[in-house]
C-alpha cells in the first residue's frame, strides 16, 4: 500500500523527526510505500494567495481553475492521488498546529483535489485514502488540553476537516508532556509507534 506522510517540524533533532522515524521503519517492515512529504524541507509556501482564493471560489464550477494553484499544490495532488493512507506528523504549538501544516489544509486539502461538492455536502476525492492517522506532540497534559483548550485539533483536524469530507477511518496518537516524561518513555513511545505501523494493513 502506498502510504503518503506529511511531516512539519524544522529541526532534525526534534522528537517529532524520531516519530518520523519510527513511522518509516515500521511502514518498511511491513513491505508499504512510504512517500514523504516533509513540508520544511521542500519549503511549502503556506500562505492562500488571491489567485488560490480565486481557484478555490471557482472550483465548484470551473475545474480547469486548478492550474492557476501553487505549483506544489498539483505535485502534493499526484503525490497523494492513489495513497491507501494518510499520516500527518506535528507538534502542537499554542495549541494549534503549525503554519505550514494549516497552508496544507488550506492549499491542498481543496475542492477538486481532496474533495469534490455533492448537493448539500462534501464528498472525498480520494478514493483510494481508508484511513488518516495524526501523530502530534505537546508539553500541555493531555486532560488540560480536552478541558480547559477544547480539544482544538480534534475539532478542527478530525471533525472539522476529515470527517466533514467523508474520510471516516481517524485515529490519533497524541504523545503529551513530552519535555517532562522519561527518556525511558520516549524510547517506549517510539517503539509503540513503529509496531503501530508495522501492523497497518
Amino acid at each position: 500500500m502506498k502510504v503518503v506522510i506529511i511531516f512539519n517540524h524544522p529541526y532534525e533533532g526534534s522528537y517529532c523527526n524520531a516519530i518520523l522515524q519510527s513511522v518509516l521503519s515500521g511502514l518498511k517492515k511491513a513491505g508499504h510505500e512510504a512517500d514523504l512529504i516533509h513540508l520544511d524541507k521542500e519549503e511549502f509556501d503556506p500562505v492562500m494567495r488571491a489567485k488560490d482564493l480565486q481557484a478555490f471560489v471557482q472550483a465548484k464550477n470551473k475545474p480547469l481553475s486548478l492550474t492557476s494553484l501553487d505549483p506544489k499544490v498539483l505535485e502534493y495532488r499526484e503525490r497523494m492521488r492513489h495513497a491507501g493512507h494518510l499520516i500527518f506528523i506535528f507538534p502542537i504549538w499554542w495549541e494549534l498546529m503549525p503554519a505550514m501544516t494549516k497552508g496544507f489544509i488550506d492549499k491542498v486539502v481543496f475542492p477538486g483535489i481532496v474533495y469534490d461538492y455533492g448537493k448539500r455536502t462534501m464528498i472525498k476525492k480520494l478514493s483510494d485514502v481508508k484511513s488518516v492517522t495524526l501523530i502530534t506532540t505537546m508539553n500541555t497534559p493531555s486532560i488540560m488540553y480536552r478541558l480547559l483548550f477544547g480539544n482544538a485539533i480534534k475539532r478542527s483536524f478530525f471533525t472539522g476537516t476529515f470527517w466533514k469530507m467523508g474520510y471516516p477511518n481517524r485515529k490519533w496518537i497524541s504523545l503529551n508532556m513530552v519535555k517532562f516524561v522519561s527518556d525511558q518513555k520516549r524510547k517506549k513511545w517510539l517503539a509503540n509507534i513503529e509496531q503501530c505501523f508495522e501492523r497497518l494493513k
